[in-house]
């Protein structure tokens, strides 16, 4: 990479090994969370069915979306916890905790049996389990840009934004099958 010129004129070598490094883990790592998002909305219509089966499927399929959307609702509470616990422990440690806890619930929704074999009981699992999902990704979203920001803090901000860790979420996407619209056709 070539050398920055920064807002004072002066130039800003390289990136450092150690910068791009926590580039490098803070995108996985969003593109892991985001992963679990999409794939869960790419399988909502399998999901309703299995967990939803004894409602008639436009009943399941809002069920299964609106189970999608508890994982969204509680991100905002898991900036505030995660942030706080990064301001005690450290953003490394929580952004490793964010990622165990969302491989966890998204490995456990994975193997959790439908409602025809527990009943009641694997929908509710289910939205739990959404809901440790949302709290990891809300806190590992903003957990990623400080690691980042602080990491490139002697950078100017552009050569950040060219580097951005939130990027991971549009990777996520295109892995998860979720291409946005397949073949166009006319007619």
């Amino acid at each position: 990479m070539a050398n920055v010129v920064t807002a004072g004129g002066t130039k800003a070598g390289p990136m450092t090994g150690e910068e791009k490094k926590v580039i490098f883990a803070s995108s996985l790592g969003t593109v892991f969370e985001w992963y679990d998002f999409y794939l869960y909305g790419s399988l909502a219509v399998y999901i309703g069915a299995t967990f939803f089966s004894q409602y008639p499927e436009t009943t399941r399929n809002i069920f299964a979306l609106l189970a999608f959307a508890a994982g969204f609702l509680v991100r905002p509470f898991g900036a505030l916890v995660f942030g706080r616990l990064g301001d005690l422990v450290g953003r490394k440690y929580t952004f490793l905790v964010t990622i165990l806890i969302m491989g966890l619930s998204t490995f456990l929704v994975g193997v959790l049996p439908g409602a025809a074999s527990i009943g009641i009981a694997a929908p509710i699992i289910l939205i739990a389990l959404r809901l440790l999902q949302g709290l990891a990704l809300g806190g590992e979203y903003g957990g990623c840009r400080d690691l980042c920001g602080r990491a490139c803090a002697a950078r100017p901000p552009r050569l950040f934004h060219l580097v951005d860790p939130d990027d991971g979420d549009a990777w996520s996407l295109p892995l998860a099958g979720g291409y946005p619209s397949g073949p166009v056709h006319a007619g």
